[in-house]
């Protein structure tokens, strides 16, 4: 969870010399506003407490980029407080574990969140400069790579030991959905085929002039954006010049069902975020000449463009979104018909359904022009679109599978600058990395940063993608995850069925959708006579750290309860399946007799 303090500077003092009405005058404004920044980026505002507020990103619901919004969010404070003339702020954002208390009442005085994160996000408020943001350590790590800090000394602060160290957030280096320029720490390991398959598609369209679409689907960090960088190197080496566009989905923010979209239009006009209104019609206008000539639609399709742009009468985006998928077709074929075209729509599963059928539309519609449609999505796509780029014949899914051992034990190497490591130190990277070359990367910067005789932790980042893809399950998945968890690392339907009381049909279709969100995988062979088997994927189990214990390893609660009555609860749980005589007795839930694999 991180967690975000702002106060007013020296508005206590000056409180004093006004009429409460005064300080009221100036004080909801400035609740107000704040309110509407957090909430923006997706904070929960905890209380307000005087002339300060303290917001809870991460709570009730955790997103892997909790860190970032929140210094987006301070960021924007600031940057709206520099502009009053009346007031000054000083903010503190601090990222760690909280115990969180979703059911808390504000109005009885019960606070959401707990934990020394709270206050250390306290402390680091008192000392930042005026009208400045200053973060913690784990928010630094986690968001230096998007967000621009200047170091400072580190904060004595009050009731702590040793001095904490903080660093103050000077800029976004990118807004909001523009991505940093990708750059590849290490050559392409492992996905040779999935980028024969994307070069193969550039290809295809090139020589027939006919529209592909190409969706690559896994979980975060499998490589996903990698793999577009490739492709984009790839068309970057041909002789013939070739367009690239692209845009990204936003999880949240106004004005966002057609960002990706948008943001292409944007690039293809040379569109800044300075320009004045004027200067970016004029250069619209000046584009859709270029594209279109003298085309009879072409004043129609500039008004329609426009309006996706911004620059126009943003009602054609609700009624009549048929006549303005017909204008943004149009165009996307006049700019194909130019030149090769490749637009690539990232996170589509964070797009909202108007989105996702244009693309749809495009690719069903569009004819006789190179065009290559690019797609990036979360499983969860699936859940949303079972039949996604089904039933046609020009489109193809491609789902990431986690690297092999050997594959990530290469890209470690890479990583580390040593092809060789000790054994012991090698499997705990390759445990903890499951594959995924996100979490092979952000392991292995942690251990350069590691202390001597520190225990390796789990990355904060690692731990808010897994945490984040749990949050966004419906509460009777979430449910089932659990029971899967107290059972062991592999479980059987019945066994989940005698802790949950679920029928069986309705747990095998919660199942079949775990694992089509590749949470959980069946395994080929069950060590229990008329039971499937399942087990957590590679990617969806929690990494062994300092609180992973011996046979749980899920993302689920932690078993607080006796040894012993965890053991007769899986003896239970295996009777009901029908495996294991009514006589055996296991005093420990940690090395059960077999057949029991927990």
């Amino acid at each position: 969870m991180t967690v975000l303090f702002a106060d007013l500077v020296g508005f206590t003092a000056r409180a004093e010399q006004l009429d409460p009405e005064d300080v009221r005058a100036v004080l909801s404004p400035f609740y107000a506003r704040l309110r509407a920044e957090l909430e923006r980026f997706g904070g929960t505002v905890e209380k307000f407490i005087g002339d300060a507020v303290m917001a809870l990103f991460g709570a009730p619901a955790a997103h892997e980029d909790d860190p970032e919004r929140a210094v987006r969010a301070a960021l924007a404070i600031r940057d709206w407080v520099r502009e009053q003339e009346q007031i000054q702020v000083r903010v503190g954002v601090n990222t760690g574990e909280a115990l969180v208390a979703l059911g808390a009442r504000p109005g009885h005085g019960e606070g959401m969140a707990a934990g020394d994160v709270v206050n250390t996000a306290a402390r680091l408020q008192a000392a930042a400069p005026v009208n400045g943001v200053l973060a913690g350590e784990r928010t630094f790590r986690q968001t230096r790579g998007v967000i621009e800090y200047r170091p400072v000394p580190a904060v004595a602060a009050k009731g702590k030991r040793d001095p904490v160290p903080a660093w103050e957030a000077v800029a976004a280096r990118a807004r909001l959905g523009v991505d940093v320029p990708h750059r590849a720490r290490t050559a392409l390991v492992g996905r040779d085929r999935e980028l024969g398959v994307l070069r193969d598609a550039l290809a295809r369209v090139r020589a027939e002039r006919t529209p592909q679409l190409v969706t690559l689907l896994g979980v975060p960090g499998i490589g996903k954006s990698r793999l577009v960088y490739e492709l984009w190197q790839v068309a970057e080496a041909e002789p013939e010049l070739i367009w690239w566009r692209q845009g990204r989905s936003l999880p949240y923010g106004e004005g966002v069902s057609f960002w990706a979209l948008a943001e292409m239009v944007k690039a293809q006009a040379g569109i800044l975020e300075t320009d004045t209104p004027g200067q970016a019609g004029a250069k619209l206008a000046e584009m859709t000449g270029q594209v279109l000539g003298g085309a009879p639609e072409a004043e129609w399709v500039r008004r329609h463009v426009g309006a996706l742009a911004g620059r126009g009468d943003s009602a054609m985006l609700g009624g009549g979104r048929a006549e303005a998928f017909a204008a943004w077709r149009h165009f996307v074929e006049a700019l194909a018909e130019r030149r090769p075209l490749v637009l690539v729509f990232e996170d589509l599963h964070w797009a909202d359904d108007g989105l996702l059928d244009f693309v749809d539309y495009l690719t069903e519609w569009a004819g006789g022009v190179p065009l290559l449609v690019v797609g990036t999505a979360r499983p969860e796509l699936l859940a949303r679109r079972p039949g996604w780029g089904g039933g046609k014949p020009n489109a193809v899914a491609l789902s990431l599978a986690a690297l092999s051992d050997a594959d990530t034990a290469r890209l470690v190497g890479l990583l580390r600058g040593r092809p060789v490591l000790e054994a012991g130190q090698q499997g705990l990277l390759l445990a903890q990395a499951g594959g995924n070359p996100l979490y092979a990367e952000q392991c292995v910067q942690m251990l350069a940063e590691q202390r001597a005789g520190e225990q390796l932790p789990v990355p904060d980042s690692v731990q808010g993608i897994i945490a984040a893809r749990l949050d966004l399950l419906a509460l009777a998945d979430k449910r089932l995850l659990q029971d899967a968890a107290v059972i062991g690392k592999v479980f059987w339907p019945g066994a989940v069925a005698a802790l949950g009381g679920a029928g069986r049909g309705e747990l095998d279709e919660q199942l079949h959708g775990l694992e089509r969100r590749q949470f959980v995988r069946r395994d080929r062979a069950s060590s229990v006579a008329g039971q499937a088997q399942y087990g957590p994927t590679r990617l969806s189990r929690r990494p062994p750290g300092r609180r992973s214990r011996p046979g749980y390893s899920w993302p689920g609660p932690k078993w607080t309860g006796s040894p012993r009555r965890l053991g007769r609860l899986r003896l239970a749980c295996a009777r009901r399946c029908a495996y294991i005589p009514t006589g055996t007795r296991s005093r420990s839930p940690i090395r059960p007799r077999p057949p029991w694999p927990g």
